[in-house]
């Protein structure tokens, strides 16, 4: 302790140093802690971060000096790991040699894995680098193995009081020698094995005073790494040749632990947006670029269904369901936007598919039968509609919520509609639940080429039923209420055929005390407000001068949130009494304090009556950009760190930095340091067309990333300073990267030899402490063709990655740039990124999040931007009407506040019994899995979060009547 105490530096300076790295290092690494480790990004940032940090460290001060040789141990990891590394592939090349010979079991034919193999090589170098860290490479002790040479710290102690563990911790150190000279003393001299004698590495001779002669000892390093390596290889053997791994039985831990893992879901995580590597995204961008140039304008799949529709009175029969009119009382649900999480989807799938709900309201307990009916308003799979997102992650949660029926298949396809079970012989007589969906501006990426495919050719989501043909309806329903499903594609609007239909439908069925629910996917009543537009014009047609005051109801989806506006009474005619969006199905939460001005539509004024999140929350939530952009978006880092060294490259290096070191105060040092900034600020801008280019492109990039809602000149100035900050955080990194090398370089801890300083330092400590009297390492340098010893030479160069940098840096300065061939100049600038990518991430994520923090807080703008960034699986609602017997439509909107993570087998579910051909619908517990944490199920956690009731009367200043909770 006295010896590491002695040993710390207390130059401020360096423990500056220190404490940047790590910082900068815990800060990159900090998304990928607890994450599983796969071969994904994640597994490779681990890695990248112990590679990158080790290389730095070993060439700081102050390790030496606390006895940490970080450096032997570091080569000898790399030579021992090469050296395993090239055993073990030969021998499994010759034992599959063997097996294609058939000198082996059959089962002998299952390759092992490389990554298995890897860990194990590299297992067995840590566990040799750990035994040379305690007992060296000694291989003949002139003394006696065992000395107790701090007896006299025991002579005060009575002899029954010497094994306490007082005693013992004092004696650590003599253990220590015990253990090493005893347990894992040599195995011998080379003379009692002749066949090995030129096979082996040696250990250096430790004796007291001179010695004569050289070591004929066997290393013990060489002797461990024999013994793990000829373990590894009896292992194998054993396990292939008798087939002992495929039929020895697992142990009961290990079946478990297996069973349980199978026992799981597998729901996706939701959407990562800000994702630079994710194949999806691009995907989508191209599928929305194609419908936007092609589709829109040229193309619509609503004029081909209506093309390919028959006649008049069979069309109708296609668009219009009125089996549930006869009902005395009906029960329905409306959700949309699902699909992007898993657990969030699934949540609100298994509220759907319960039997029933027991609800708490105002005043008392209620229960809430499931709805006969289920509408879907749009935006079924994220983030673009495929055969894998609409199987994964929209009909998987909801066939884990609601089995479909026995008889079902997935290659199904619906030729004929509807497909009702054995004995029903109409709609009319089917009892199950049904569910009606329109699509939204993702399922139209792919021109509706999907959703028609899953949606009006497939006859069952789970085990709700699906009639419909076409991707718009109308529905008739008791106590003359109607559901309009309207299509808008990526119009934001009804197309003229639509328009048509719907007009007809309204002279001919609807009468003028009839009551009618509109269903879009968009939100036109908020969203143009926002963005100060005007859209759906066939819509307000079809409402004002159509229906004229019969809509009692407006319902949309696309905003992640839920809102209710209800007019406020006055002398105008009230074309829509209510206003209501629930996007909670399943995607990522929205902000609602965005729209907490909207107050006007189709001339009339509305209040607000219910927001979830609410306002407050919503606020509180976008603070997570700051805090959480990176973790929630690490995989950001492909695009931020490429960004900020494209900016900030031309600068490297920076060769006059020794008047920043001179100075004494830290106001004196912080004023050189930023005016040092700005003159590489200024050489960007006058000579670095590259970086320049690249602050230009961003730029513009910023610019156009700002709503079009502003004016030119609050996006040109909003964009500017964003593109400021990222441009001085890039700067600000690339000058301390260069002040921490130029530390290093005058302190003689880089740039003192060439670029292969530690190979070259390890070959002479090879020699040193592993003599090599037979010549082995000679040999096999020649029968490698020279590959073994380069591939470790290169390999410690890779580790070494701070004086190859240092060294390059050196010449640039001395010579110019001009001096480097171009390979060195390609070695440089990629060792410098390797390092300024770690350094740059965080801080890019950390100036993005709060951009986009300050737009959705202070300037209300990127609502869409900030919140999927968050990917917040909470906050998840869905809505239950109910017509009752008098007429009136109950409305109520159920929530869950926090979705589980972690769910497990339903004990209810899996112990129901199951009659063959029996429909989910009909029993007690329908959905198979439950919250692992019995509490947090969203059985138990839903609650109302607004209710109020619309009344069946001709007189509009009666028709609201609200009890909001």
């Amino acid at each position: 302790m006295y010896t590491f105490i002695q040993g710390l530096d207390t130059n401020i300076k360096w423990w500056s140093m220190y404490a940047c790295l790590f910082g900068f290092f815990y800060f990159f690494s900090s998304p990928f802690v607890g994450k599983p480790i796969t071969p994904s990004y994640s597994n490779f940032s681990r890695w990248y971060i112990a590679w990158i940090l080790v290389a730095a460290v070993y060439h700081l001060p102050s390790l030496q000096s606390m006895g940490v040789d970080l450096r032997m141990n570091l080569s000898l990891f790399l030579t021992i790991y090469i050296s395993s590394i090239v055993f073990l592939l030969v021998f499994h090349l010759a034992f599959i040699g063997l097996w294609y010979l058939g000198l082996v079991a059959r089962v002998a034919g299952k390759r092992p894995k490389i990554l298995t193999i890897l860990q194990n090589c590299a297992v067995i170098s840590i566990a040799c680098c750990v035994f040379y860290s305690h007992c060296g490479n000694r291989a003949i002790l002139r003394e006696r193995p065992f000395e107790r040479k701090h007896s006299g710290w025991f002579s005060f102690w009575k002899k029954e009081e010497r094994n306490t563990w007082l005693a013992k911790f004092l004696r650590l150190n003599e253990l220590k020698d015990q253990v090493c000279s005893s347990w894992f003393a040599p195995v011998g001299s080379a003379s009692d094995y002749p066949l090995l004698s030129k096979w082996v590495i040696y250990g250096e001779i430790a004796c007291s005073g001179p010695c004569d002669g050289s070591s004929e000892e066997i290393s013990p390093i060489y002797s461990l790494w024999a013994t793990f390596i000829g373990l590894y290889i009896a292992n194998y053997i054993v396990e292939r040749s008798t087939g002992w791994a495929l039929t020895h039985p697992r142990p009961i831990e290990e079946y478990q632990k297996m069973k349980k893992k199978q026992l799981k879901p597998g729901f996706l995580d939701m959407v990562p947006w800000y994702s630079g590597t994710s194949a999806d995204l691009f995907k989508t961008v191209f599928d929305l670029l194609v419908s936007v140039t092609v589709f829109v304008g040229r193309f619509d799949m609503r004029m081909m269904q209506a093309a390919m529709s028959p006649p008049q009175a069979k069309a109708q029969e296609d668009l219009l369901y009125d089996h549930f009119c006869e009902k005395d009382e009906f029960w329905f649900d409306f959700m949309a936007d699902t699909g992007d999480g898993g657990n969030s989807s699934y949540s609100v799938a298994r509220l759907l598919a319960q039997p029933s709900l027991r609800v708490k309201g105002a005043d008392s307990v209620r229960s809430l039968p499931r709805g006969n009916l289920l509408l879907i308003g749009g935006d079924l799979a994220y983030p673009n509609p495929s055969a894998f997102t609409y199987e994964k992650r929209f009909f998987r949660p909801f066939e884990h919520a609601l089995q479909p029926p026995p008889w079902y298949k997935d290659e199904h396809i619906a030729v004929k509609k509807p497909e009702l079970p054995d004995g029903v012989p109409d709609l009319k007589h089917y009892d199950g639940p049904q569910c009606f969906v329109i699509p939204g501006n993702h399922d139209w990426f792919d021109g509706l080429n999907t959703y028609l495919r899953y949606i009006c050719h497939k006859s069952w989501l789970g085990g709700w039923l699906m009639p419909q043909q076409r991707s718009y309806f109308a529905l008739r329903l008791p106590k003359r209420w109607w559901i309009f499903g309207l299509d808008l594609a990526l119009h934001d609007d009804i197309d003229v055929y639509q328009f048509k239909f719907f007009s007809e439908l309204i002279l001919d069925k609807v009468e003028e005390n009839d009551s009618v629910i509109i269903m879009t996917h968009e939100p036109n009543w908020l969203l143009d407000w926002y963005w100060n537009e005007t859209s759906g014009k066939n819509i307000g047609h079809l409402v004002r001068d159509h229906l004229k005051g019969r809509c009692k109801l407006r319902i949309a989806g696309d905003l992640h949130h839920y809102m209710r506006h209800s007019f406020i009474p006055s002398e105008k005619p009230v074309h829509v009494p209510h206003l209501l969006v629930n996007g909670c199905g399943g995607a990522f939460l929205h902000p609602t304090h965005v729209f907490s001005n909207f107050s006007k539509f189709y001339g009339n004024s509305y209040e607000m009556k219910a927001a979830y999140p609410s306002y407050e929350d919503s606020s509180r939530i976008a603070l997570g950009n700051i805090l959480k952009f990176r973790k929630k978006n690490w995989q950001f880092d492909t695009i931020g760190g490429v960004i900020y060294f494209v900016l900030a490259f031309s600068m490297f290096p920076q060769c006059h930095l020794k008047h920043m070191l001179r100075e004494d105060t830290f106001s004196s040092h912080l004023t050189s340091f930023l005016g040092t900034v700005w003159d590489a600020f200024l050489y960007m801008l006058g000579q670095s067309y590259v970086s320049s280019a690249a602050a230009l492109v961003l730029l513009i990039v910023a610019v156009c990333f700002v709503p079009t809602k502003l004016s030119r000149r609050k996006r040109l100035t909003i964009g500017l300073l964003h593109v400021s900050a990222h441009l001085s955080a890039a700067l600000i990194l690339m000058m301390l990267m260069e002040l921490g090398v130029e530390m290093c370089i005058r302190h003689k801890l880089l740039a003192t030899s060439g670029y292969h300083t530690l190979y070259e330092w390890y070959r002479q400590v090879e020699r040193e402490h592993f003599p090599d009297p037979t010549g082995l390492r000679a040999r096999l340098e020649q029968w490698t063709f020279g590959f073994y010893p380069a591939c470790i030479k290169y390999l410690m160069s890779a580790f070494d990655i701070p004086e190859v940098m240092a060294v390059t840096r050196s010449n640039i300065c001395k010579n110019g740039m001009d001096s480097l061939s171009r390979g060195g100049t390609v070695i440089y600038y990629a060792s410098t990124f390797l390092y300024f990518w770690v350094f740059s991430t965080p801080v890019v994520s950390l100036v993005f999040g709060s951009y986009l923090y300050v737009c959705i807080n202070w300037l209300h703008i990127h609502f869409d931007e900030a919140f999927s960034s968050l990917r917040i699986a909470n906050y998840k609602s869905f809505t239950r009407f109910h017509i009752n017997r008098d007429g009136d439509l109950e409305v109520y909107a159920l929530a869950v506040d926090k979705v589980p993570k972690d769910w497990k087998l339903d004990p209810k579910w899996d112990g129901e019994p199951k009659q063959p051909n029996e429909m989910s619908h009909r029993r007690k517990y329908p959905s198979k899995w439950r919250a692992a944490i019995a509490p947090q199920d969203p059985v138990a956690t839903v609650k109302i979060i607004d209710q109020f009731v619309i009344r069946r009367t001709d007189n509009s200043d009666s028709q609201n009547n609200d009890h909001s909770s």
